[in-house]
């Protein structure tokens, strides 16, 4: 078997029978590209079905070189998963990363902004320029929802329920969730919607995305994080920051006033509540507030 066919027949696994998103099927796939890549750099002719522990390890310490801990867990992670699959489907009997550990890490606290970093932010943006509209119910959306980008990027307008007080939100292997949203972000929705969306030319397949770029398309993922990165150096904002770091701030907010995690767990859309758990690492003061409110002999 081929690389490039075993390569194809994981992705349609990861599609059909584990449902990933498109994003998650593509970052397994990148995994697998880079062992390709060095196999063919170093003219190594091993096929998936005979490759060795030996060739694996070496390219992972080559690759350590260049990337730190994480990365290099994650990458780790994605090949053994392809291995694994190849076991699935009886093409082998083992897997060459069985034995080979990932580098340990700490847990990575998410970066936050402050209320005031936000504000200053959606103030800073130019609402004399179509685009700024749109830019500012993109940020309003993306705190006051806590999406991630890819949802921001695929909200259709079929998805607002307004009148309900919800929108419906299509995350990871496209499970779906109804996330309430507050009256002012309805406001700036619509206010784009009605008075810059209606006048542009939407291009076709189009009509029902709700942020469209100024030729009609879909927003991508790169304008989000370009249209964020721009802010930010317009208000001097000392932070490296992202459209994820609004969801976490939306989550370490909501702890801070007093949300309990599991409620944050459904409008994050986690799987699991385990993954929630790391904003009451940042915001450790949420205990205390718990305890003094709640135990009975406080």
């Amino acid at each position: 078997m081929k690389w490039s066919q075993a390569l194809k027949d994981f992705k349609l696994y990861l599609k059909i029978e584990r449902g990933l998103s498109t994003n998650s099927i593509s970052s397994y796939g990148l995994d697998v590209e880079k062992l390709i890549t060095y196999l063919e750099l170093n003219e190594i002719n091993e096929t998936p079905l005979i490759i060795q522990k030996e060739t694996i390890q070496q390219f992972i310490y080559d690759f350590a070189k260049t990337v730190n801990a994480r990365t290099q867990s994650r990458m780790i992670s994605g090949l053994r998963s392809f291995f694994n699959y190849l076991i699935f489907e009886d093409y082998r009997t083992d897997n060459p990363l069985e034995l080979i550990e990932s580098p340990k890490i700490g847990r990575k606290l998410p970066d936050t902004l402050s209320l005031e970093d936000i504000n200053k932010l959606i103030n800073a943006i130019d609402l004399s320029k179509p685009e700024g509209e749109r830019n500012r119910a993109i940020l309003e959306t993306l705190y006051s929802c806590g999406l991630r980008v890819s949802e921001l990027t695929n909200l259709k307008i079929s998805d607002l329920f307004f009148d309900e007080g919800f929108i419906k939100v299509t995350g990871k292997g496209d499970k779906q969730r109804f996330v309430p949203i507050v009256d002012s972000t309805q406001k700036f929705i619509n206010c784009y919607k009605n008075e810059v969306r209606n006048h542009l030319s939407i291009q076709k397949g189009h009509e029902d995305t709700l942020f469209l770029n100024r030729r009609g398309k879909q927003l991508t993922r790169a304008m989000i994080f370009t249209i964020i990165k721009q802010l930010a150096v317009k208000i001097d904002l000392n932070k490296i920051i992202s459209p994820h770091t609004f969801r976490h701030s939306f989550a370490t907010h909501l702890l801070e006033n007093g949300a309990d995690l599991r409620t944050i767990q459904l409008m994050l859309g986690h799987e699991s509540i385990t993954t929630t758990e790391i904003y009451m690492h940042v915001d450790k003061s949420h205990l205390k507030n718990v305890l003094q409110t709640f135990h009975p002999r406080k």
